[in-house]
């Protein structure tokens, strides 16, 4: 995983000041394999809790976390109880890692 442990922390943090507490936070894509180079940082959130806005709150969560990072792109896949599961949602279940 391409991640510091001060990174994982500021990510952690920066989506519990926007959504509150999270049930899960995966790491998925490229960021994953530490064979490769560069590339955003792809997140899985899942949450209890519906959210009236997910894309409002996963733009919120990205760019948040894209201040403190210093201007990496990030993309947030955002999940609660009405969300209708995507195939990309299931991949990134599978090959996550979680943070």
């Amino acid at each position: 995983m391409r991640l510091s442990h001060q990174q994982i922390d500021i990510i952690k943090n920066k989506i519990a000041s926007v959504l509150g507490p999270a049930k899960k936070i995966m790491l998925f894509g490229s960021r994953i394999n530490d064979e490769e180079k560069g590339g955003d940082i792809d997140l899985y959130i899942e949450t209890d809790h519906v959210q009236e806005n997910r894309a409002s709150i996963a733009s919120r969560i990205a760019a948040s976390i894209q201040i403190s990072l210093g201007d990496r792109k990030v993309d947030i896949l955002l999940v609660d109880p009405n969300t209708m599961i995507q195939p990309v949602h299931i991949k990134a279940q599978q090959e996550g890692i979680m943070l």
